[in-house]
């Protein structure tokens, strides 16, 4: 397995791994980008044509295997997700030079196969070459119970802290800010 940088070289392996639904119901990993009249308006191709008209910005990594993508992670500097300063879970001080990570896309046959771990470190590295002084996530935190997949794309808190980040704040009873210098 490796990391790839989403590019205009690389853009047909997501639009593969998102498959006709854009990830989830047509979010294309644009929620963060984009404010909350934006996000809805653009469901579907919209949101799709946002990401790709950001392309040469970092956006994110695929994990892939045998020239197909089996997961992603959406990284890039705290900037550019507007939307951050209204999320509970990200609320706060962060220093300067601090990126993010918000998103994560596993396709259903290869979960449990720590790609999402492998991503994380990736991203991590990914930040850390282009400048970034710390890397957050706003993880859920399980408590040790099962969930489905559709209530983990933001990580979990235990994979945050097994990859050297510290938790900040609990953001409620399931949410948390995890925070890693690099």
């Amino acid at each position: 397995m490796k990391a790839v940088e989403l590019t205009e070289e690389t853009w047909p392996l997501l639009v593969e791994l998102f498959g006709p639904n854009g990830a989830v119901t047509g979010c294309w990993c644009t929620f963060f980008l984009r404010d909350s009249a934006g996000w809805r308006a653009g469901k579907g191709d919209g949101n799709r044509d946002f990401l790709k008209s950001r392309l040469g910005d970092p956006l994110g990594l695929l994990a892939v295997e045998d020239e197909a993508a089996l997961g992603w992670v959406a990284v890039a500097p705290r900037s550019y997700y507007p939307r951050l300063a209204t999320t509970k879970a990200a609320a706060g001080e962060f220093p300067p030079d601090t990126w993010s990570v918000t998103c994560f896309f596993i396709h259903r046959t290869a979960r449990r196969r720590g790609v999402g771990t492998f991503l994380l470190e990736e991203a991590v590295a990914f930040a850390a070459r282009r400048g970034a002084t710390h890397v957050e996530g706003y993880p859920v935190d399980t408590g040790g119970a099962k969930k489905g997949s559709g209530d983990l794309y933001h990580g979990t808190l235990s994979m945050f802290t097994d990859a050297g980040f510290g938790l900040v704040e609990r953001k409620g009873a399931n949410r948390a800010l995890a925070r890693r210098a690099v």
